[in-house]
């Protein structure tokens, strides 16, 4: 989502006279867009700031100005602490508040020493004051359809940096998408916070939920792929778990978030579903699809973790079978209910248990990569390689995929031949480039 924001407000700052460069040196501006998700993050904004001050230093001494920002989520959990650590920085402004940024630069170029805090939920939608996204994009592009959270996950910040559930209308989702698309994008992943509780105003006023909203884009011609992240799994209803199955241009790959496989961790967590509630829902969406495969977020040594508790999570691990999972040592986060509680767990043992865990999760992937090996797997050609000639794209499993390609292939889809495997990334041979292979997902088992 920062990603999508990040390409957002460059599209705001464009009238202004702004382009991007690819470093902070010699900028007009640098904003740092940033999460609030994990302690290390944030520390590493700080961190930054320190090496930005001293080229603002050196382009004042040139006579010229330079702009420091601090936009995104931990903008808007610690925008006061950021003005008070980091005197270099001239504005701080939230995830809700980047379309004012013309504003805030009137303010903060009108006088020297003139610094903005921005950080106020606005009344109406960021989305009704954002110009439209237009000219060339990637071949995989991001869409946000869904801000915010009502869950109120005990470790977890987003409902009070991003703020309450808001759904985008239909109508203005499927614009996007469209130019999107005419910009070259051949694949769309769908964003939110929590992206699967979607309810969008339709066209005749009727609430629609993910699945009637995939089905809609899925009609956009040229559009060869979508996917949808981040879920919750209480909200995978029964007609976005049919569309896994329906939907052609919908991957048959999943990130659902489980957190944790003991009961009472998810019931501190505030998770509202049990570890069975999982299982059941995973057994649900593979009939839908069996061809599909997921991946998960895990905490471990969450406040009262047990060595139980842990075992549990290793178990539900083994069951499911996850081909990538991103995985993390809990991090207290200022203002949750969870970083209050006095059962912290050991640093020590939250390091042995995450490495376990990682051990087991990594083994998942590598050996699911390993039967790739053989299969005719269709993929999205993104980007050049490292060396002359090649080509990294995207299996419908979100698999990096080196091939070697002919020159002008970045944004088609090709038929590929998977030669070998390694633990984040496959080899590949190319098979074909026949427009007739340009129609979606892989289906050799």
């Amino acid at each position: 989502m920062n990603v999508y924001d990040s390409g957002r407000m460059a599209d705001t700052l464009a009238p202004l006279g702004y382009r991007q460069i690819d470093g902070p040196e010699g900028a007009d501006m640098v904003i740092l867009n940033t999460c609030h998700i994990r302690e290390k993050a944030a520390e590493k904004v700080y961190s930054d700031l320190g090496r930005l001050r001293l080229l603002k230093e050196a382009a004042e001494a040139e006579g010229e100005q330079m702009i420091i920002a601090v936009a995104g989520c931990l903008a808007q959990a610690e925008g006061a602490e950021i003005m008070r650590r980091a005197p270099a920085v001239d504005m701080v402004f939230g995830p809700q508040s980047y379309h004012r940024l013309p504003e805030m630069i009137a303010r903060a170029t009108r006088s020297a020493g003139t610094r903005v805090l921005d950080t106020e939920f606005p009344v109406a939608p960021k989305f009704d004051f954002l110009p439209a996204t237009e000219g060339p994009v990637a071949p995989a592009a991001f869409l946000t359809v869904q801000e915010g959270c009502d869950k109120f996950c005990a470790f977890c910040v987003v409902p009070y940096t991003r703020g309450a559930e808001y759904s985008r209308p239909v109508a203005d989702i499927e614009a996007e998408a469209r130019r999107l698309v005419a910009g070259g994008a051949v694949e769309i992943t769908l964003l939110g916070q929590n992206v699967n509780a979607y309810h969008g105003e339709g066209a005749r006023g009727q609430c629609w939920g993910l699945g009637s909203l995939v089905r809609r884009l899925a009609e956009i011609s040229g559009l060869k792929r979508l996917r949808y992240t981040t879920s919750h799994p209480r909200d995978m209803d029964d007609d976005l778990i049919a569309a896994h199955g329906e939907v052609p241009q919908l991957m048959p790959f999943l990130h659902l978030p489980v957190q944790s496989g003991a009961d009472s961790v998810l019931a501190a967590m505030n998770r509202q579903h049990s570890a069975d509630d999982y299982l059941r829902l995973v057994a649900r969406i593979r009939a839908a699809c069996p061809n599909i495969e997921l991946s998960s977020d895990f905490i471990v040594g969450f406040p009262g973790e047990s060595d139980r508790d842990f075992d549990a999570t290793m178990n539900l691990i083994s069951r499911v079978g996850f081909v990538q999972a991103y995985s993390f040592k809990y991090s207290p986060r200022p203002g949750t209910p969870a970083a209050s509680v006095e059962n912290q767990v050991e640093a020590a043992v939250k390091a042995e248990r995450l490495a376990h865990l990682q051990e087991l999760l990594n083994r998942q992937q590598l050996e699911f990569n390993q039967t790739c090996v053989g299969r005719q797997i269709p993929i999205l050609l993104e980007r050049d390689g490292r060396r002359p000639g090649q080509r990294v794209g995207r299996s419908p499993y979100m698999q990096a995929v080196h091939v070697d390609v002919p020159e002008g292939e970045i944004g088609r889809i090709v038929e590929v031949d998977i030669v070998s495997a390694g633990p984040n990334s496959l080899g590949g041979r190319l098979m074909s480039v026949n427009n007739k292979l340009e129609k979606g997902i892989a289906t050799a088992e």
